[in-house]
């Protein structure tokens, strides 16, 4: 009998380590980065890359594990830290688009996808967001091998399947309610649909998703305000564009963004 064989795993070797080493690696890789897209205009993968084995604990926040200071650990989220270089020498102008094509880099590889799938950075557009997905999307099945921890789940690591549906199962309802059990098929319906969203289709997302949103958020002073559809419509049809964009994919941080400066217009008047 054969013996299923799974894809081989590899994640930079700079995100192995204790914290103050992986910031390092990873800062001097971002000017490494800079120089190299200034130089042609894209990037190529770190030198070093490490497997990473079935069951291995990859760290996915800051406060994800209790002894990432006592011992060497996978620290995915410190791959943030590779902003803080990555635009050295970049002329103001051209950030944008550097930004741009260092994401789109990073989301053809396996932890690219996982870090800006988990990371929540803005802008949280639905067009970014299903890019975002999708890719996590193309590397599930050689995601699903490691564990991962995560501050929701305490002291114990999780699933793939499970993070994902603690940190978007309410954003999937709200763009495809009722739908698959399977976390990885509801994530796979929504991204068809947020691809392909008009501005309308999106409100009505953000709408299905608000009346959630409150349940969790008890520090809005005017909540009956917000509760009301039509206050929500309205506000929510007169938003320049740039500002709906960042609300669009009815995600978690961006919509309680919007309720808060709602809330501090409201007290306000």
């Amino acid at each position: 009998m054969t013996t299923p064989r799974f894809p081989v795993l590899e994640f930079p070797e700079m995100l192995y380590g204790h914290t103050e080493d992986i910031i390092r690696e990873v800062r001097t890789q971002g000017q490494s980065w800079a120089r190299e897209y200034l130089e042609t205009g894209a990037f190529s993968l770190p030198r070093r890359m490490l497997p990473v084995p079935p069951g291995e604990l990859l760290v996915m926040d800051p406060v994800g594990h209790f002894d990432v200071n006592l011992r060497p650990r996978w620290q995915v989220h410190l791959f943030i830290n590779v902003f803080m270089s990555l635009s050295d020498g970049v002329a103001k102008e051209e950030r944008q688009r550097m930004e741009e094509s260092f994401e789109a880099f990073c989301l053809s590889t396996p932890w690219g996808a996982l870090f800006q799938s988990v990371s929540q950075s803005p802008p949280e557009s639905a067009e970014r967001m299903a890019r975002r997905l999708a890719a996590l999307l193309r590397f599930w099945d050689v995601l699903q091998a490691p564990r991962y921890a995560f501050w929701a789940f305490q002291w114990r690591d999780c699933s793939l399947e499970e993070l994902m549906d603690y940190l978007y199962r309410k954003t999937l309802e709200a763009w495809c309610p009722g739908g698959p059990a399977s976390v990885r098929e509801h994530l796979a319906l929504t991204v068809e649909r947020m691809a392909r969203a008009t501005r309308e289709e999106c409100m009505e997302a953000v709408l299905r998703f608000i009346p959630v949103l409150l349940e969790l958020k008890h520090d809005l002073k005017h909540r009956e305000v917000l509760s009301d559809p039509d206050f929500l419509r309205e506000h929510l049809a007169a938003l320049p564009s740039k500002d709906f964009e960042r609300c669009s994919s009815a995600y978690l941080y961006a919509v309680s963004g919007l309720l808060a400066d709602w809330d501090g217009e409201l007290e306000r008047q």
